[in-house]
This record gives structure tokens, sequence and C-alpha cells, in this order.
């Protein structure tokens, strides 16, 4: 057999095929692309874009939780609404803001945690069966007993008149101020100060929402519960069998003012305690 060397093929190659006469280590990475800068540039600008609609920020993980809860049992449309419209990942520790949109509550320093959205969403839409809230386009006048981080009183603040929150923890009544300051809702007074004092200043409320449980119901809430307005909070079952939700509603029948008392799920829920720190 012949050894004459291999006559190359003929021109035109295919693109692919052409190779760059550079030399020896000329390889199909070299292939002639006059249209790859255009391409390359492209994929720059794209990969400089920031992501739109995909972070935390988005409405639609905000309504997927919405749809979860909906699942679970939440029906008032204007509570869930108000679920939607607030950003929760804001008001916790950014090493947990991955878990914000999930049915559990979060850890928010100082012993405290930020409620279950299931578990404000239960409370607030408990809170729209008072008799005065049924006569209002809203809740009316809230005051709101443990400010915590602010969610809560975020999401009350899409709901109400007028929120007053008060905390008797000094760091995190300060943490809740900066919280809610982006949000800029007038709509809103923070309190430092003993929630079982309530705040007579302010007083009657149409609502009353407490976000700790104690042995009793502070006689100070009572008194500044409006006629006609209800108050929920959890509540220490006698014999240390855990916390309910107790709802009470402020009647006025002929003149003569009367509370009546309702119990239902089991909850859980920090004490209730008095003084400042």
């Amino acid at each position: 057999m012949s050894d004459a060397p291999t006559r190359p093929s003929r021109f035109p190659l295919p693109l692919g095929k052409a190779v760059a006469s550079s030399g020896p280590s000329a390889s199909a990475r070299d292939v002639l692309m006059p249209q790859r800068h255009l391409r390359e540039a492209a994929q720059d600008a794209a990969r400089k874009s920031a992501p739109s609609g995909l972070g935390l920020d988005s409405a639609m993980v905000r309504q997927r939780m919405v749809r979860r809860l909906q699942q679970d049992g939440l029906s008032d449309e204007r509570v869930l609404q108000a679920l939607a419209g607030v950003f929760r990942h804001e008001f916790v520790d950014s090493a947990l803001a991955i878990q914000a949109y999930e049915d559990t509550s979060l850890p928010i320093g100082h012993g405290q945690t930020i409620s279950k959205p299931s578990v404000v969403g239960r409370m607030i839409a408990m809170l729209f069966g008072g008799a005065s809230v049924a006569q209002q386009a809203g809740l009316g006048r809230v005051l709101e007993i443990g400010t915590g981080c602010g969610y809560q009183a975020a999401v009350l603040a899409l709901l109400a008149k007028q929120v007053v929150s008060i905390e008797r923890l000094k760091p995190l009544h300060d943490k809740a101020r900066l919280n809610l300051a982006a949000a800029a809702r007038s709509n809103i007074r923070l309190i430092y100060g003993d929630g079982r004092l309530g705040f007579p200043g302010g007083a009657p409320f149409d609502s009353i929402i407490a976000a700790a449980g104690g042995e009793d119901l502070p006689q100070a809430w009572l008194d500044q519960l409006a006629p006609g307005g209800r108050l929920v909070a959890p509540m220490a079952v006698p014999g240390g069998r855990g916390q309910v939700l107790v709802v009470v509603d402020h009647l006025l029948e002929a003149g003569v003012s009367r509370f009546v008392r309702s119990e239902f799920e089991a909850v859980l829920f920090v004490p209730l305690k008095s003084g400042v720190m």
C-alpha cells in the first residue's frame, strides 16, 4: 500500500471545522465567529441586571404563603390581603429570612418570638367578630400588647384606623421602631411601657390583641375596651395545662356593661410579665 499522505479536503470547509492558522495548538475554540462579541456582551448585560420578582420581596412569595393559610382554614379576605401586603422577612434576622414565609414562629432575641402567620391571621380575624368593628370599615382603634419586632403591628395597620402598640423590653421596642420606619405608616404609635397597664391615655379601644399570655386578664385591659369592643388574648389554663385563645366581648345592654368570655383552641405564647426592662 502507498504511504503517501492523505490529501486535504477541498474548500469550502464547514464552519465548525475551520480553525485558525496560528499553529498546531489551534482548536474549535478558535472558530471564526463574527457575532461572538455581540453575544457575550448580551450575556454580560444579563448577568449585571438585577433579578426581578424572584427574591423574598416578590409578591409571589407572599401569595404562596397566603394560599397555604387559606388551605389551612383562614378565610377572612381582609386579613389575607393584609398578610400578603407585609414583608415578613424584613422583621426577622437576615440569617432566618429564608424561613420568613413558612408558617412557623421564629426567635427575635431576648427570649421572644415572632408568631406564626397562621396565628397572627387567626387572632386578627377573631377581632373582626366584635360588635363595634362590624359597624366600621376596619378594626377601628387597636391596642396591641407586646410589639415584639413590629410585624403584627404592621399587619394591623393595614386594617385599623390607629394602632397603639406597647412593648416592655426596650431593645425590642427600639428594633420595632427601626423595622416599622421603612413602612412609614402614620397610624402606628409605639409605646415603651408595661403592657399589663394598657394605655389609658388612648382609651377606649375598639379592639385589643395580646401577644403574651398570663394567668389572668388584667383589669386595665377590660377597663380600656370600648362598649361593643372585642379583646383577643392567650391565657393560661388552670392547673398548668397550657394556654388557650380567649375572646372577651364588652356588651352594653340598657346602660349596663357586661363582659362575655369565650375560649378557643390551644396556643403557645411567651408569658405575660409586668414592668419594663
